[in-house]
């Protein structure tokens, strides 16, 4: 007797697993897999300059070679200010006093003072690194041309990203004469904006992984435009470039 109820039981456990969802890929019954790679890309114009600036100075006592590096901090601010540049725009990086143990200034001491300089217009960048120039700085370093609000633009390219995966999918569908049923995964696989990585995110298993498409090197970071008609002798702030990629799986049906 115990061993006919087993065997009627077994059709039914049979016929629940045919129709149970495959957890492993993440479609149903009657479903197909596809899964997709895709690129996407926006550029905008940077809208944020920064660069270093500084003063080094030296004399034969630690205390007067402070007070002439805080003398001519003094005049390149002020050149910085005369510019329209805002006392918040303005940051240290880096204080210094030292003895030089070497070299034909053996003997002195040096101070040193740099600081960053954060403008919303990149076009006036140069007219103010000229400006610091004359007023005394003696260290500089940059600009480093960026954006504002750079996630909104890298949100553009993983738009246009998806985009493409949708359309390559829709185009995958109409050959196999089927139709696109459900998303059921996307992954950013993270990209690069000028010359900053985008972070993607983690693959989540193996199966993820061998799923996973190669990245491909992205492009040069920075296009450069033409130089503006208004603005700083030398300044070509030009174009920005994103480049994301995204990994996209589709279940698809018979239409």
């Amino acid at each position: 007797m115990q061993k006919l109820i087993l065997a009627a039981a077994a059709p039914l456990v049979l016929a629940a697993c045919s129709d149970r969802a495959d957890e492993a890929r993440g479609v149903d019954h009657g479903e197909t897999l596809l899964s997709v790679s895709a690129s996407g890309q926006a550029e905008s114009r940077p809208d944020r300059a920064q660069f270093n600036a500084g003063v080094e100075t030296f004399s034969r006592s630690a205390t007067a070679a402070s007070e002439a590096n805080a003398e001519k901090l003094a005049e390149i601010v002020a050149a910085l200010r005369e510019m329209g540049v805002a006392e918040d725009d303005i940051q240290t990086q880096n204080v210094s006093v030292q003895r030089i143990t070497w070299g034909d200034r053996k003997g002195q001491y040096q101070a040193s003072n740099v600081f960053q300089v954060t403008m919303d217009d990149p076009d006036a960048a140069g007219a103010a690194i000229t400006a610091v120039t004359e007023a005394g700085a003696n260290v500089l370093g940059g600009p480093s041309l960026t954006m504002s609000d750079p996630e909104a633009v890298a949100n553009l390219a993983y738009a246009d990203a998806y985009k493409a995966a949708r359309t390559r999918a829709e185009a995958y569908a109409e050959a196999a004469g089927m139709e696109i049923s459900r998303v059921l995964y996307i992954r950013d696989a993270g990209g690069q904006q000028g010359n900053t990585w985008l972070r993607g995110a983690e693959v989540m298993n193996e199966a993820m992984v061998q799923r996973t498409a190669p990245v491909a090197p992205p492009p040069p970071p920075i296009a450069l435009g033409p130089r503006p008609e208004s603005g700083s002798p030398g300044m070509m702030v030009g174009t920005t470039r994103s480049n994301v990629y995204i990994q996209v799986d589709f279940a698809l049906r018979e239409k």
